[in-house]
């Protein structure tokens, strides 16, 4: 993957997040302080992220003289590190075979969906002066133009799990996470437990293609499974759709269930509609959040 189509995706995310309204935003009028709410301002203070220098002033700690600064400059410089309450975000896409899945109702795959989704995400945290990290990548989080360009080329090169591997994360993170979420619900909430039990505020996304919501079928279809070896044949596939729509409701309601339990917040979002919609709800999400 070129760099130049990782550009490209990054710069589609970010045009997801400029199109909401100035309103829910604010980022003009109050900058770093709101996207993702009060957590993400970048001010000074203990940490190990390099923030800023500043001049050396009575009552500073001689260990916090940058030497190298100060030598290249006619004045003594105090090094400044980014204060390590302000949150990270970590957003995560599933790589599974499963979200490649386009029907004839929809014009993307929810691989696409559920990427955009996420980079959109990002887009909004680093605008913030939020560090923003890719789960399970190798590369730290950060806050600028060119870690949406990582996570974009991250994204568009990852293959594995519908799940992603157990993974502790720092207390006081954030994580959204975007996937189909058709795993059993137990399988579920063993991969979620980790980031529960480290504090992580979490948010699960499940992207579905219309199809899946609909079961649009009729006649005789056969079915079948796209990481495994399952067919079904129907040969009135228009009399599945009742029972379908029942499992499907309870399937939710037991993720609903498992969020509400660890304090997480969960929603849907159809291939088929917009995805600034989906971005406004998730905002709303984590900027309530984080106010509370």
């Amino acid at each position: 993957m070129s760099t130049a189509q990782a550009l490209s995706f990054a710069d589609r995310a970010a045009a997801q997040a400029r199109a909401l309204p100035p309103l829910l935003v604010e980022a003009e009028r109050i900058a770093a302080t709101v996207i993702l709410g009060e957590h993400g301002r970048r001010r000074a203070g203990p940490g190990e992220s390099f923030w800023q220098f500043r001049p050396y002033v009575s009552g500073d700690s001689s260990q916090r003289i940058d030497w190298h600064k100060s030598a290249r400059a006619d004045r003594v410089y105090i090094r400044e590190n980014e204060w390590e309450a302000a949150n990270t975000l970590w957003v995560w896409s599933s790589p599974a075979i499963s979200m490649t899945f386009k029907s004839h109702l929809a014009q993307v795959s929810k691989r696409e969906r559920a990427q955009l989704m996420m980079l959109a995400v990002a887009a909004l945290a680093a605008r913030a002066g939020e560090r923003v990290g890719a789960l399970g990548s190798p590369f730290a989080p950060d806050h600028t133009r060119g870690q949406l360009v990582k996570i974009a080329d991250w994204f568009l090169k990852s293959e594995g799990a519908a799940l992603p591997a157990v993974t502790r994360l720092p207390r006081f993170s954030g994580a959204v996470l975007a996937g189909d979420f058709f795993d059993p619900p137990e399988e579920i909430a063993r991969a979620m437990a980790p980031l529960a039990e480290a504090g992580v505020r979490g948010h699960l996304l499940q992207v579905v293609d219309p199809a899946e919501e609909t079961l649009p079928y009729a006649g005789r279809v056969e079915f079948h499974e796209m990481a495994g070896p399952l067919r079904f044949l129907s040969s009135k596939a228009e009399t599945l759709r009742g029972a379908y729509g029942e499992r499907l409701a309870a399937h939710r309601d037991a993720l609903r269930d498992m969020c509400r339990r660890i304090g997480w917040s969960f929603a849907i979002h159809r291939t088929d509609e917009a995805p600034a919609r989906a971005l406004l709800a998730l905002h709303a999400q984590i900027s309530g959040e984080a106010m509370r």
